[in-house]
């Protein structure tokens, strides 16, 4: 098999996708490399068709090795092991846009594995995976209706930038993902620090010209590697009886679709799909026709929940295009967790719950890019009650890409580590679902966050909007329909589910997913323009619930944080670690330095915390004249006694200084080992400190 490559300059470095040198016993194979990033993408299909399948068996199963960036594995196991949570949402990056791309009635399993082989920790390799394995299906004999391409966009100092590197990603205002055809695009996510709908659109428009260029250079390895498509396997059997089936389940499913309610519909729609399949028993004992039927039944659906939307601006539950089902919040709706928030709309609720911890429970990530600590966690669960039914209870893909939607919206109002000294972690817990539980998260989890006492920069909130569609001649969007936050029906039956989530000030964070060829850029204003709306008229109630931080719980850990001169960090952390392990012990907490001197304090409760602090301070300050020090008697002579001030450091306490009357003997007033005030008179020129028991007695008395 012969070697053949196409390349593309970007920059000063070359775009390369190759096939014919490895991984030839694929059904297609293509080797991407930019810069020092490089992907091996491949994919097979089954040998064996299953008949009369009604969606597409493709699994994207995108992995990174350690040995890309030269690293070996952490931890006992050197091994790679389970999907990290980043290999799971690159590889839904890559199945979202490819998936609509398959044909059905193709019937084979498909799987797809982009492996990251290299990686020069500059050049983000998700872009290059996405490119690849679209690449890898078009030159094998797999049928697909691509290819396809993605593109990164940063908006960095009112500039676009494609596919920017790691750090460029990290400085900017903007950071969109954009996957599509050469005709438009199709998936659309990323976030944002308050961007513009004007400065968003910028970005899509200025993704398209890059991708529609990648898959013009798939088009041609295609031209010099493709190989024969393999043939469909389409049923030959046609639903016996249609018309008469659709004329009878039309009128039933009219009354059954627009019934108030989720299970309600859920009920009424079953039971006519029941009558009918009784009713003709002896044409659905037959299993395709059976299978047949099904499918006509939900393109009845189809049809009805669009011809109403279209043709009368109602929808299944009665709403209009852009109004937003009711809304309810409230606070502190558990006990003892340190903030909690249920939100619900519509049929949707989320039980957001915060909790507080240390530096020491943010989550490390080790992966090719670098080891790197996250002091913001979300974490969404969806557990089947949620929709009514039984189930295991696992952590999929769909929680994994849900949560970091949620979390990537709120996180640029999360305040830093220095301004809120708290590792942060909220989980959403979906008690009820029927439509967008990604954004309910994302407004449950913001109530959760102030409620906890989370200094949030603003206040964000999350809406799903829809798309629905009818050509008219040549025009492929004659006539459409914007659905301000889409229940699950509108989700499944519709064009388009796009997320958007933002402050009042503007976008935070964004998902897109299109059924349709691409939506035209006006389609895109008014969905912006639209879904900003309905996301102030959500934050409007929020804010009527919570608007501001509230104490927080006592049941959170204290964390105080202190400067300390550098060179004072070796006093506080003594010999061998000796001094800061016995103010831990001594005062039940954790004490952490950094090299700026920054000393982080973190207690139980808030007295501990603040004891150990003045701890801190007394090891650490010089000895100032004038101050009141509680000290330790530490030895006994005829003319006085020494008083440790501050660890390490005595004093005398002369006899003359025990009281304004005569005192015979210092064991007449002190004994070792006794706690006493005393107040330091003077250092003298020998750095000798002078302490008086009386003064401090006196000036303590007059306070109180």
């Amino acid at each position: 098999m012969a070697i053949e490559r196409v390349t593309y300059k970007i920059g000063n470095e070359e775009l390369v996708l190759e096939t014919g040198k490895i991984g030839k016993q694929a059904n297609g194979c293509v080797y991407a490399q930019f810069a020092g990033s490089a992907i091996v993408a491949t994919v097979c299909c089954a040998s064996e068709v299953k008949e009369g399948l009604d969606f597409v068996p493709v699994t994207v199963e995108y992995n990174e090795k350690y040995y890309a960036a030269g690293k070996i594995p952490g931890g006992f196991i050197k091994r790679e092991g389970r999907p990290k949570d980043k290999e799971i949402l690159v590889s839904r990056l890559i199945d979202r846009p490819m998936r609509p791309l398959f044909e059905p009635s193709f019937g084979r399993e498909i799987q797809i594995v982009p492996t990251c082989v290299s990686s020069d920790g500059v050049n983000p390799p998700d872009i290059l995976a996405v490119i690849a394995a679209s690449a890898a299906v078009s030159i094998s004999d797999i049928p697909f209706h691509g290819p396809v391409a993605a593109c990164r966009v940063a908006y960095l100092n009112g500039e676009y930038i494609i596919n920017p590197t790691f750090k460029q990603i990290d400085e900017a205002d903007l950071e969109i993902v954009v996957a599509g055809t050469a005709d438009g695009f199709t998936m659309v996510e990323g976030g944002a620090n308050e961007a513009t709908e004007e400065v968003m659109l910028g970005a899509l428009e200025k993704a398209q010209g890059f991708i529609t260029d990648m898959c013009h250079l798939q088009e041609e390895l295609v031209k010099k590697a493709g190989k024969e498509k393999l043939p469909l396997a389409p049923l030959n059997v046609e639903l016996e009886n249609k018309d008469a089936l659709i004329a009878e389940a039309t009128p039933l499913l009219e009354k059954a679709c627009f019934q108030d309610g989720k299970m309600n519909r859920g009920k009424a729609i079953s039971a006519v799909k029941k009558q009918l399949v009784e009713a003709h028993a002896e044409q659905f004992a037959d299993e395709i026709q059976k299978k047949l039927f099904d499918q006509c039944f939900d393109d009845i659906q189809y049809n009805l929940l669009r011809k109403s939307i279209l043709d009368k601006g109602v929808r299944i539950d009665g709403r209009k295009t852009d109004e937003i089902r009711p809304i309810t919040c409230e606070v502190n709706v558990l006990p003892r967790p340190h903030g909690s928030a249920l939100f619900t709309r519509g049929e949707t609720q989320s039980l957001a719950v915060t909790t507080l911890g240390t530096v020491m429970d943010a989550q490390v990530y080790d992966d090719i890019d670098g080891e790197r600590t996250e002091n913001f966690i979300l974490h969404y669960n969806f557990p089947p009650y949620s929709v009514g039914e039984t189930g295991r209870l696992t952590t999929g893909r769909r929680e994994i890409g849900h949560g970091n939607l949620a979390r990537r919206s709120l996180a640029p109002m999360i305040p830093s580590v220095a301004e809120f000294p708290y590792t942060v972690r909220v989980v959403s817990e979906i008690m009820e679902s029927n439509g967008s539980s990604s954004q309910a998260s994302t407004c449950g989890g913001c109530l959760s966050l102030l409620a906890a006492g989370v200094p949030m920069k603003k206040m964000v909130a999350g809406i799903a909007m829809g798309l629905i569609t009818e050509p008219e001649g040549d025009n492929p969007y004659g006539r459409y329909q914007i659905l301000s936050d889409i229940l699950g029906e509108e989700d499944h039956l519709g064009d388009m589910d796009f997320k958007v989530a933002g402050t009042k000030d503007g976008i935070t964070g964004f998902q897109m997913d299109i059924k349709i060829a691409g939506v035209t850029t006006e389609i895109m204003k008014k969905a912006l323009a639209q879904a900003k709306e309905g996301r102030l008229h959500i934050l409007s109630i929020m804010e009527k619930c919570i608007d501001k931080p509230q104490p927080i719980s006592p049941f959170a850990p204290k964390i105080l944080s202190m400067k300390i001169d550098t060179d004072k960090i070796g006093a506080l952390i003594g010999p061998g670690g000796k001094t800061i392990k016995a103010l831990c012990a001594q005062y039940g907490v954790k004490i952490d330095t950094a090299e700026d001197g920054t000393v982080s304090i973190y207690g139980s409760t808030g007295k501990a915390a603040e004891e150990a602090k003045a701890a801190v301070h007394a090891i650490v300050d010089d000895p100032e004249v004038g101050t009141i020090y509680n000290g330790t008697v530490k030895r006994i002579m005829e003319f006085g006694a020494f008083v440790e001030i501050l660890p390490g450091k005595e004093g005398l306490c002369h006899i003359s200084k025990l009281s304004r009357a005569r005192v015979e003997k210092v064991t007449d007033v002190l004994k070792e080992g006794q706690q006493i005030p005393v107040k330091l008179l003077e250092v003298d020129k020998m750095g000798r400190l002078n302490l008086s028991y009386i003064d401090a007695i006196e000036e303590q008395a007059k306070k109180n």
